[in-house]
């Protein structure tokens, strides 16, 4: 070998590990979701949905569908209200019928929130209501809300190793509006519960009955509906099927919870599937009319923060510990960077080669002189 060749191969040799990509993609867990904050932001009334892996694109590899359910399985409950998740989210585009097929299959109902083309079966939520970020909030947009529609705000902590910072103002104003803080599912379940109640009379006692969803599992959410009883008379009391009282609610509650509340004319009642309630008059009713109501305690309209492509929870929530705002958290298994065997290869081989050719080099100088 001559010392042009064996310096070129030095210098290969030597520059290979700088040169070679030293990362190769493994799958970490947040455990954040299971440890302090994620019980937090389910008593808070948060959802936790799903957003796929990160770095991977859903709809070219579907089978993050599944895996994202199973890892978010392990790590906490999806709700109060139900354990495994239904809501999905996408980044802007068009979901075909195989993969609506592979997000009902395994349970997803709701999907968002850029989405240009819809797909039969599934529910779909827009962003309607911009996001919480610096220089893109508005305001505007959030007063003109429509009654009963479900406003559904952007929000995301990081952009790669970028921290995106929130609209203080913003977040500080929506929190003191008189609507109903809620969650994609949540919302859906509520509407849903809403319209399966009946409402009869019998003489001085009216019964709300609330029906179980059909074909439900321990998976379902059982999320209470809200239905709206005007009758002629004054109420005497509210409770349950077994004689107890039935909890009263005010009309500044802000977040779903079961109970009754008297309104002019009549009563509002929310309650969970599967229940009845009875409210007892003073005289004999009459000119009974019931209406299923689709925000909860009969606010104007219902709020949602949703946090895309969350994969450290703790970073995605620490602006928002002390505020009322209610988040679906759509949850990316995070990507782990570990060091493959390529690298630890190259070092071996390195440590070997070079004093090889040394001695090589010395070896043959020597022979050379003489």
């Amino acid at each position: 070998m001559s010392k042009r060749g064996t310096g070129l191969f030095l210098v290969i040799l030597i520059c290979t590990p700088l040169l070679s990509s030293n990362v190769h993609a493994e799958w970490s867990s947040d455990t954040w979701l299971s440890n302090i904050i994620g019980p937090e932001r389910l008593e808070n009334g948060d959802e936790f949905g799903c957003h796929g892996y990160e770095g991977v694109d859903t709809i070219e590899e579907p089978w993050t569908i599944s895996a994202c359910r199973e890892y978010l399985l392990e790590q906490t409950n999806a709700s109060r209200w139900g354990r495994a998740p239904v809501s999905f989210g996408f980044s802007p585009g068009k979901l075909d019928d195989s993969i609506s097929s592979e997000l009902t299959e395994f349970g997803f109902l709701i999907v968002g929130d850029l989405l240009t083309e819809k797909s039969d079966g599934l529910f779909y939520v827009n962003r309607n209501g911009a996001s919480l970020e610096k220089g893109v909030a508005d305001i505007e947009l959030l007063r003109s809300a429509e009654q009963d529609s479900l406003v559904s705000i952007h929000w995301r902590a990081r952009v790669d190793d970028l921290r995106v910072r929130d609209d203080s103002d913003v977040v500080s104003w929506l929190g003191g509006q008189e609507v109903w803080f809620t969650t994609w599912g949540e919302w859906y379940f509520h509407r849903l519960s809403s319209i399966g109640t009946e409402v009869s009379l019998a003489k001085s006692k009216i019964f709300v009955n609330s029906s179980i969803q059909p074909n439900a599992n321990e998976y379902d959410w059982q999320v209470p509906g809200t239905t709206k009883a005007l009758f002629n008379g004054n109420i005497v009391s509210v409770h349950d099927a077994f004689g107890t009282p039935f909890p009263e609610l005010n009309e500044n509650i802000r977040k779903l919870e079961v109970g009754w509340r008297e309104i002019e004319g009549g009563i509002l009642i929310t309650q969970k599937p599967g229940t009845s309630v009875v409210i007892e008059t003073e005289n004999d009713s009459s000119d009974l009319q019931s209406f299923p109501i689709q925000t909860f305690n009969d606010l104007h309209h219902s709020v949602t923060i949703v946090g895309h492509h969350t994969t450290n929870l703790f970073r995605w929530t620490q602006d928002f510990q002390n505020s009322d705002l209610v988040f679906t958290w759509l949850i990316e298994r995070p990507e782990n960077e570990g060091v493959g065997i390529f690298i630890p290869g190259i070092a071996i081989a390195f440590l070997i080669a070079v004093p090889a050719i040394m001695a090589y080099l010395i070896h043959r100088d020597k022979n050379t002189e003489s």
